[in-house]
């Protein structure tokens, strides 16, 4: 616990200090400013009261007040230190808003099913007693417990029809909603894996971005004089050798540069290659199209129905002929 609060408070009093290094924090006003941010107050609350709980009990103290005992919840902050930019809570909500309709859709026919089934069950068990003459269902709220313990798949047991109609009805509604309360499930996992996956296709993208410009870099130095002198070049001064020399170290450079970036480009996974493939087809079936268009317009249009003779003569060559 001691050395915690000593991790926790250095920490704390490093990053205060560090805060300085951003221009909207430089000074006493802006440190501040960056103490007032949620998760400083969370981070100086934490240590606070590990100090709280450490003194009073080194004293020897009972924690009598329900006050003090409380301030131990405060340590539970301390998990927030895991992801302390926010990035997970980032991430769920991003997922959430994605597949908000899917989501409202699903809750909301489990939410009818499981108010449906709890009112039938309810009619049809309330007057039903058990073998101690207890009656389980006695009212709505009842019902509405049992239907929410069961479409979660907690089962307490604690309640249970007795009639066949009410075991029939239960056993229906049952797997109806429960087959909606957990495709809410299904369809966060599918987003958590969609949104991983676009993630690492945004990361392959962007290792493009250095690869394309030391490339250009590299083609331009090739034409361009590096620098804003404009005064002659003085590779006059050299030897044919070295030119030479120099000419096949820019080609080396931009072909090393250009070998980067085209393994850069390359597809991240089999689904890029199919994509790719479609796209590539595509622009090859509107070229075509294109082409069909122009020579159309150039040469007359075919007509539908043509004779053996009238073939021969629709085709392309003889048509340009």
């Amino acid at each position: 616990e001691i050395a915690l609060v000593v991790l926790f408070g250095v920490e704390y009093g490093v990053r205060l200090w560090s805060a300085g290094c951003r221009s909207k924090y430089v000074g006493v006003w802006g440190r501040l400013r960056f103490a007032r941010k949620p998760i400083s107050i969370i981070d100086l609350i934490v240590v606070v009261a590990s100090i709280i709980v450490l003194v009073v009990g080194s004293n020897g103290q009972v924690f009598a007040t329900s006050a003090v005992r409380g301030i131990r919840f405060l340590q539970i902050l301390r998990m927030l230190h895991v992801d302390r930019q926010g990035g997970t809570w980032r991430l769920l909500g991003s997922v959430v808003f994605i597949h908000r309709q899917e989501l409202i859709t699903t809750l909301y026919i489990g939410f009818l099913g499981l108010i449906f089934s709890s009112y039938f069950v309810y009619l049809a068990e309330k007057d039903a007693v058990d073998s101690n003459g207890a009656n389980e269902f006695g009212s709505y709220a009842d019902a509405l417990w049992w239907g929410v313990v069961t479409v979660t798949t907690i089962g307490y047991g604690d309640k249970v029809p007795q009639t066949w109609i009410g075991k029939t009805i239960a056993s229906c509604f049952s797997v109806f909603a429960i087959s909606f309360f957990a495709l809410p499930a299904g369809i966060l996992g599918s987003g958590f894996a969609l949104k991983v996956q676009q993630k690492q296709r945004q990361k392959h993208f962007n290792r493009q971005i250095p690869a394309a410009a030391i490339l250009i870099q590299v083609s331009l130095t090739e034409t361009v004089p590096s620098g804003t002198d404009i005064s002659p070049s003085p590779s006059h001064r050299l030897q044919g050798s070295h030119r030479a020399a120099i000419h096949v170290i820019l080609r080396m450079r931009y072909f090393v540069a250009k070998k980067k970036f085209q393994q850069a480009r390359k597809p991240y996974d089999v689904r890029d290659v199919i994509e790719q493939y479609s796209q590539g087809h595509l622009n090859l079936m509107v070229r075509i199209k294109e082409l069909q268009r122009r020579l159309d317009q150039s040469l007359g249009k075919l007509t539908l129905f043509q004779t053996s003779s009238g073939k021969q003569s629709s085709t392309v060559i003889y048509r340009i002929l």
